[in-house]
């Protein structure tokens, strides 16, 4: 039997208008793409937002569901959308206008992984591309998008966490002169994605465990944020990219031993994200 394309972790009740959603933590890596890959196991996990999933799994205990992708990044990357083909690795596929995410490997079935190593001998046929859109992505954004509606629905409004890890070299290019190293960098791409209120709560989530936050740089969020965050329905989407470094070691693909303290920590702040997502309660009248 074919392993699920995603989990949905659903809380007992629930109670918040949050929706967190993890598309890169995925390592489910068939033997025969592994096999079939220039890369060894470990290095074609480079790209893997590793253990993301163990960090947010706490959400349904806080009132909201979380969705987790199972697909590796390297294998088909559910933050980008579906007709990002890359000619330059799937035949009978044209080129289409300047993209750079595409022209870097990096498009809806990635050619390469971090720091431009290419994951395939050659070219694949545009069939099998389509049957894992079919059988990945299709399937992903359909439940991302059904948790949205539910919400919307229940609570009239929705805040999409869409959550990601980052190397900690990324964070280099976000250092200004006389600051701290950002450790949480929050995407709303620019304002577009979410209301800035929202957004603020968020950051002051992060601060008040102690976390560096910036915002936007070096990244302002991809297509999961550009396509769910309609703030002026109701809807905003956040992407939150968390340091690597912070909980694993980034060498060898493992928890390091201050994991446990960090899952902790980070879980705090999960806790303060699914209130934002709360009805407010009106005071009971007086009798």
């Amino acid at each position: 039997m074919p392993k699920p394309p995603f989990t949905v972790y659903s809380p007992d009740t629930r109670d918040s208008a949050v929706v967190f959603a993890s598309p890169h933590s995925g390592r489910d890596y068939p033997d025969w793409f592994v096999q079939e890959s220039l890369l060894d196991a470990r290095t074609i996990r480079s790209s893997e937002d590793a253990f993301v999933d163990q960090l947010f799994d706490c959400a349904p205990h806080f009132g909201a569901p979380f969705l987790a992708a199972h697909a590796p990044r390297a294998f088909l990357d559910l933050n980008r959308a579906k007709d990002e083909l890359d000619p330059a690795l799937i035949e009978d596929v044209r080129s289409v206008g300047h993209n750079p995410r595409i022209a870097s490997g990096l498009g809806v079935i990635p050619r390469v992984v971090a720091n431009g190593r290419p994951i395939y001998y050659g070219k694949m046929s545009r069939a099998r591309a389509d049957d894992r859109l079919k059988t990945h992505w299709h399937p992903y954004h359909t439940a991302l998008q059904e948790l949205l509606d539910e919400s919307r629905a229940l609570f009239g409004k929705v805040i999409l966490i869409d959550c990601h890890s980052m190397p900690s070299e990324a964070v280099q290019s976000a250092l200004r002169p006389g600051t701290r190293r950002p450790e949480i960098v929050l995407g709303d791409r620019f304002g577009a994605s979410a209301h800035s209120e929202i957004v603020d709560e968020i950051a002051e989530a992060f601060e008040n465990e102690g976390f560096a936050v910036a915002r936007n740089m070096p990244f302002a969020g991809a297509y999961v944020t550009q396509t769910y965050g309609r703030p002026a329905r109701g809807q905003h989407a956040i992407q939150i990219e968390i340091d690597r470094s912070l909980y694993m070691d980034e060498a060898s693909i493992t928890p390091h031993i201050g994991f446990g303290v960090f899952q902790a920590r980070l879980a705090k702040v999960v806790a303060k994200i699914a209130d934002i997502g709360r009805p407010v309660r009106q005071p009971l009248a007086a009798e």
